[in-house]
């Protein structure tokens, strides 16, 4: 039997899952090179839409899984979701579907999981102010997440509109309103902040290399999986140590990365150490308390399917979401 899991049934057991862990873990899969991660497809639809299938197999959790990723930014005229996903899983072994879930939340919270990961391998220790640009639901998240379990001392965010602001400050809960500061620019965020997260669908920059610091660390989040959209410009990108999710996925999908080496501020050979290197050993993150380092996070299949695995084993243990037959029983004949 399949089981099939909505958005609240997804969030009525995801705040149980050890997202970083999950997270973590699957990452230090790929960097020990016990699974591997293809790059994911692009189909063009009407609107400027793209369709990504995101396909990725586990052999510790048994697992294959293929997410659907629609990113249809006409959707924000009709007042729709501008990205929306689903995430077939099935096992690897006899290839029954073992569960078909939205994609929402477990994006989000691998997504924010992935920062806090990539922050804790990459950025200085003494770290003590995180600097939000971009305040929407990912940037909730984010902030939720890293309070978790890495918590700074001051939150510096900013956000375009002030109604955005006050959504953050009502949302992401009672204890850290009283940590956040209200930058007035993202420069102010970049001139006050140890660690950045860049959380807005940009297509031109809106954090600028001459704005950096010795010694911070940037997660460059929020735009599209798109070889023309980014956040940070082609100096910010030259002025660090660039790391990735995976090589691969950057190499088409990554408009910080392929933007700058198109204009010429990346050198074409450029070193891309990917996050599941440092988390195995086979690779070093930070080499010095000066240098500014630079997650390039363009988002995985591997992720959504270490948290799904999770959910799914949740939801089955406290009988949440509901079960389909999708394939005829089988008919065994014996001779």
């Amino acid at each position: 039997m399949t089981l099939v899991l909505g958005a609240s049934e997804i969030r009525a057991v995801i705040g149980a899952v050890d997202v970083v862990e999950a997270v973590e873990s699957i990452h230090r899969d790929l960097g020990s090179g016990a699974m591997s991660q293809p790059a994911p497809g692009a189909l063009a639809g009407a609107d400027d839409a793209v369709f990504l299938p995101m396909a990725v197999q586990s052999d510790r959790l048994g697992l294959v899984a293929v997410k659907l990723m629609a990113d249809i930014p006409a959707n924000g005229d009709r007042g729709l979701p501008t990205q929306r996903s689903t995430i077939l899983v099935s096992s690897s072994i006899t290839g029954e579907c073992v569960a078909v879930l939205d994609g929402m939340a477990i994006t989000r919270a691998r997504t924010a999981a992935t920062s806090v990961v990539a922050t804790r391998r990459l950025a200085r220790a003494d770290s003590s102010t995180l600097g939000l640009i971009g305040l929407g639901n990912l940037a909730i998240e984010h902030a939720r997440r890293f309070a978790a379990v890495r918590p700074f001392d001051r939150i510096v965010v900013w956000s375009r509109s002030s109604a955005t602001v006050d959504r953050f400050l009502r949302e992401v809960g009672p204890d850290l309103p009283d940590r956040c500061i209200i930058a007035s620019s993202p420069k102010e965020v970049a001139k006050e902040s140890d660690v950045i997260c860049t959380l807005t669908p940009s297509i031109d920059p809106i954090l600028h290399g001459a704005w950096l610091h010795a010694g911070q660390h940037i997660n460059a989040v929020g735009a599209r999986p798109r070889a023309t959209h980014r956040e940070l410009d082609g100096e910010a990108m030259a002025r660090s140590t660039v790391f990735v999710d995976s090589r691969a996925t950057a190499q088409t999908k990554s408009g910080d990365l392929l933007v700058a080496l198109a204009e010429g501020t990346l050198s074409p050979d450029v070193e891309l150490t990917e996050l599941g290197e440092v988390i195995a050993g086979q690779s070093r993150g930070r080499s010095g308390i000066d240098e500014i380092t630079v997650f390039d996070s363009v988002g995985l299949g591997a992720q959504d399917l270490a948290v799904a695995a999770q959910v799914i084993d949740l939801a089955r243990e406290h009988g949440v979401g509901n079960t389909a037959q999708l394939s005829a029983t089988p008919t065994v004949v014996i001779s």
